[in-house]
């Protein structure tokens, strides 16, 4: 296949080196029997260093620019061969690509290995913490990231760790302060790999810490660090405390829950990482040297630094506040405005900004997405406001057209009768037959002191029955105008022309046999 390039395998290398050194074998010849291209084999004594004797003492096209090719790789030593190439071609170099990678890889400077010096530390001088990334969990039907901060004593190389949903500053905070009551004291000075909570920026040098990481240091008194730029030996403890993690702790684990997670991290650290020796002092354990290095350290202030993430939101027509994918009920009085959200891992708070004190909503917190958490009292104030708000529509209406009905809804609020349903029957009524017969049937109900829909239902049916009409239907039953039509009861009396004085019960006509 075109532009395939199969690795040179550590064998290989070695069979190379052997025949070109010890059997003497060409390049050319060794291509052969190998079956590798000569650039390659070139490429393979030029990475060991050795040069390739060639036979041929004929001028190569590449001579005249090697001056310049060895210049400028000494000032840019990790300049790629393609760009190299690109610059001797523009200077009139007119071979190929083909064997350049290996004349770049001969002529290119090799940097000299960097010794480290190995670091000691003074008990409870200093601390190292970092974030690592330990996958994805499902909460629901969202897929969180799940974060582990460790902090890392480096003189006992005691450890905490803590699990959360999320890299951001109220975990990075949280970790800290409850690490500070794990140790039950403060180091001296704590070490940060450059992280974003931590250090908002740096050139050179100058580094410029974020303010709240500031305040934290300023409340425990520690002084913050941040790590120089390719510098592995100072922060060593704790990446190696994270290795130690995903291996010893977090492969095949088992759990329901990032508070159980946490549980089980604690009793790790506790049980079996503290019974540990310590490297730099195999004869102590770590539990042994943080007791020598407790009384060392910062001690621990009595109140803790505020962790809580604060978050402005506005609520919309509906009573309820945005925030992390989920929306949380607020009492409806305060829609359309701008509240104060304060969360931490456990709780989500509403406030109002003018008065922080009042809190207007108490929830817990759910890492799920597009969930609805509401407090059923909310919601019921919401219905009650509502419906109150309705029949305050239907008293306007029946007072404007039926006046009696006020002194009705008097007499039947001293009572403590339901005037949601009299209401609401009164307005049904008003359908039916009118404001005019209405308004008579309530009068004439309120002057016999009877306030009550029986009493107006009665009326209306006489009323109705005066004036010949016949009795209100709830229901239509048909749509036939047969249905319509008016029936008149016979009087009873002329029954009584049937039966003449002293005639028998059969009748006149009664056949006597």
């Amino acid at each position: 296949m075109k532009g395939w390039y199969r690795p040179v395998t550590e064998e290989e290398s070695a069979t190379i080196l052997r025949l070109h050194h010890a059997e003497g074998w060409p390049v050319g010849t060794i291509s052969a029997e190998l079956g590798r291209h000569h650039d390659t084999v070139e490429a393979v004594l030029a990475h060991a260093g050795l040069g390739v004797q060639k036979v041929s003492t004929r001028a190569r096209l590449v001579d005249p620019f090697l001056p310049f090719m060895k210049e400028t790789l000494a000032k840019y030593p990790r300049l790629r061969a393609s760009r190299l190439w690109s610059m001797v071609k523009a200077r009139g170099y007119t071979g190929s690509k083909s064997g350049f990678r290996a004349i770049v890889s001969r002529l290119r400077p090799r940097p000299h290995a960097e010794a480290y010096l190995r670091r000691t530390v003074l008990p409870g001088q200093e601390a190292q913490v970092d974030w690592a990334h330990f996958g994805k969990v499902a909460m629901g039907r969202a897929l969180r990231d799940l974060w582990l901060l460790v902090i890392v004593l480096s003189y006992s190389r005691l450890r905490f760790m803590r699990f959360s949903l999320r890299a951001a500053m109220p975990s990075f905070l949280s970790g800290h302060v409850e690490a500070f009551r794990f140790f039950g004291a403060v180091p001296r000075t704590i070490l940060y790999d450059n992280l974003k909570s931590a250090v908002l920026e740096r050139e050179g040098d100058a580094v410029r810490f974020h303010p709240t990481m500031l305040a934290l240091a300023g409340h425990y008194r520690f002084e913050p660090r941040a790590c120089a730029p390719y510098r592995p030996n100072e922060k060593g403890r704790v990446e190696r405390a994270i290795r130690d993690v995903r291996e010893s702790f977090f492969a095949a684990r088992q759990y329901r829950s990032i508070e159980e997670l946490n549980e089980q991290a604690r009793a790790w650290c506790l049980e079996i990482a503290r019974e540990r020796r310590v490297p730099d002092a195999r004869d102590l354990t770590v539990e042994e040297a943080f007791l020598e290095e407790r009384p060392k350290m910062v001690e621990l202030v009595a109140d803790d630094f505020p962790v809580e993430e604060r978050v402005e939101v506005r609520v919309g027509k509906t009573p309820y506040v945005r925030f992390d994918k989920n929306d949380y009920s607020v009492p409806h009085p305060h829609v359309q405005r701008h509240l104060t959200v304060i969360a931490t891992d456990d709780r989500v708070r509403v406030v109002d900004p003018s008065d922080p004190t009042q809190v207007l909503a108490d929830h817990a917190r759910s890492f799920d997405r597009d969930q609805r958490i509401e407090e059923p009292s909310h919601l019921r104030a919401l219905v009650a406001q509502k419906r109150r708000a309705h029949q305050s529509r239907g008293f306007d209406r029946l007072f404007s057209v039926v006046p009696s009905s006020r002194v009705m809804m008097e007499k039947i609020a001293e009572r403590g009768g339901n005037l949601g349903a009299t209401t609401q029957g009164l307005l049904q009524l008003l359908e039916r037959v009118g404001a005019e017969l209405l308004e008579r049937a309530v009068a004439e109900s309120v002057a016999h002191d009877q306030p009550h829909l029986r009493a107006v239902h009665h009326a209306l049916d006489r009323l109705r029955h005066e004036a010949g009409q016949p009795p209100p239907l709830s229901v239509p039953v048909t749509t036939d105008a047969r249905a319509a039509v008016q029936v008149r009861p016979h009087a009873l009396s002329t029954y009584d022309r049937l039966h003449a004085p002293g005639e028998p019960e059969g009748g006149a006509h009664d056949d006597p046999s």
